[in-house]
């Protein structure tokens, strides 16, 4: 088994390097020595089915895995029934692109609180999930993963406990395990080894060995405030955390197989290759 890393989007380098266009990607990250990509969707499902397929057919070629975030918009957890509906379409059109693409995991942002509670959001978001999962099966597509996000800010539906408790409604919804974002809600809790440890056993413990091996993550240091996340930087930051190396020799010793994305600012795809770098010669050393 072994983790696999990957980009959230192009870096800055992609244009440099002389890449044009989104049929370029998996060109660009076999050339970046990584192993997966995340489509970014966030502002609206914009890519077409053939282009999809067109995407999805090179990254075969080239051995690149495919995931796409969902748009930021979509709101599970809404007070007003026409936006959680709404958010079942965005999920579906997500659903729809990745599995155009070849891939079979899509990222979603649940929402915020709002003013209701925090018990009352999760009410909502786990029944527009399970609305969710339902259109995913009348459309064929029942095998695509929806990923639920833990997220960086304060008000926003999200901590590592909800994303659990969403996951438990089916087998098939994979969690992904935001460090940076769990990092800047709670203003920096993952300094040790153990605080990281206590972060994938909660996952083992709640979901399962199949999930616990097999999450999906997304890892940048984070600039935070009192409110959580304020913007993401790159791992040249020394201020911020989280600090990748302790989650990287965790997932040697449990072996798990996650996927990483990185979503550094304009560095993503050269602080992916740190990470898959660091982690393959721990896992050498491991082996000795």
């Amino acid at each position: 088994m072994a983790a696999i890393f990957g980009p959230a989007g192009t870096s800055d380098s992609f244009s440099k390097l002389g890449f044009k266009n989104s049929l370029d990607v998996p060109e660009f990250v076999v050339r970046m020595g990584l192993d997966c990509f995340e489509y970014q969707c966030g502002r609206g499902v914009n890519i077409g089915e053939e282009k999809a397929k067109l995407l999805g057919e090179k990254a075969k070629e080239k051995g690149i895995k495919l995931s796409l975030h969902a748009p930021y918009y979509i709101s599970m957890s809404s007070v007003e029934e026409e936006k959680r509906l709404n958010s079942v379409n965005y999920i579906l059109a997500s659903a729809k692109a990745v599995k155009a693409m070849g891939g079979n995991r899509i990222i979603v942002h649940t929402g915020s609180c709002g003013k209701i509670s925090r018990e009352e959001a999760l009410i909502l978001a786990i029944d527009t999930m399970k609305l969710s999962l339902t259109a995913l099966d009348n459309e064929g597509l029942g095998d695509v993963h929806i990923c639920p996000e833990t997220m960086g800010k304060v008000n926003q539906l999200g901590t590592l406990y909800e994303v659990l408790e969403l996951c438990k409604i089916d087998e098939r919804l994979i969690p992904c395990i935001d460090f940076g974002h769990l990092n800047a809600r709670d203003l920096g809790c993952l300094n040790e080894k153990s605080d990281f440890e206590k972060v994938l056993l909660s996952v083992k413990n709640e979901l399962g060995e199949f999930r616990f091996k097999n999450f999906h993550s997304h890892f940048s240091k984070i600039e935070y405030t009192t409110g959580g996340e304020k913007r993401h930087l790159t791992f040249e930051d020394n201020v911020y955390g989280p600090d990748f190396e302790p989650l990287m020799e965790l997932i040697y010793k449990y072996d798990c197989s996650p996927t990483f994305i990185c979503e550094s600012a304009g560095t993503q795809a050269e602080d992916a290759k740190q990470m898959k770098d660091y982690y393959i010669n721990f896992s050498k050393k491991g082996a000795i």
